[in-house]
């Protein structure tokens, strides 16, 4: 489980097959082999790690669902370890389980914040919900608005500055994860009156 609070912008060295290879430093000051970290909210295996970075493999599935496979050479991406029982819950549960990638459609300043609009697929769009949190490339974030297939967040300075947000663009494709609870009241709801 992890909280969506960014602790570490790496840098992809590879993919190479499955296996994908992070520079980062912060994230590895406990690392083990077998420890969950989110790469741009998609909670990964380490698989081996030296003093510059770390390794996990991607399942097909991992490949399917988020923007990874895309993530070249260079490419920023945001880390964050698994959340230990004495720690602060500072954002919201997140499993780092992806649900579907959205598209950057717009960047607008307000004040010193932008707000960042986001197209999602239909099979998401009724897990969002106006001042509902969503997971975008692993940052916790509260939804702004809502319409039919796009949703908005406010990203403060700090958050910008933070996390992949300042390098991404207008087109570029986000990892995405709705709030749990929305999706088990749907399936309880789904059992009782199907």
């Amino acid at each position: 489980m992890f909280t969506g609070i960014v602790e570490e912008v790496g840098r992809v060295s590879s993919l190479d097959g499955y296996r994908l290879k992070i520079k980062a430093s912060r994230v590895l000051e406990d690392v083990s082999l077998g420890d969950s970290i989110a790469v741009n909210g998609a909670c990964l295996t380490v698989v081996d790690f030296g003093a510059d970075g770390f390794s996990v493999d991607l399942a097909p599935e991992t490949l399917r669902r988020t923007s990874l496979e895309r993530a070249g050479a260079g490419s920023a991406v945001n880390l964050e370890r698994a959340l230990a029982a004495h720690d602060r819950m500072g954002g919201h549960i997140v499993q780092g389980h992806v649900d579907a990638t959205g598209t950057i459609t717009g960047f607008t300043p307000e004040a010193d914040c932008y707000i960042v609009e986001v197209e999602v697929p239909e099979s998401l769009a009724p897990y969002i919900v106006e001042k509902g949190f969503i997971a975008v490339d692993g940052i916790s974030l509260t939804v702004v608005q809502r319409s039919e297939y796009r949703f908005t967040i406010s990203v403060i300075p700090f958050t910008m500055q933070n996390t992949n947000l300042h390098e991404r663009e207008i087109g570029d494709q986000v990892n995405l994860e709705a709030d749990i609870l929305a999706k088990y009241v749907e399936s309880l709801l789904a059992a009782r009156f199907s």
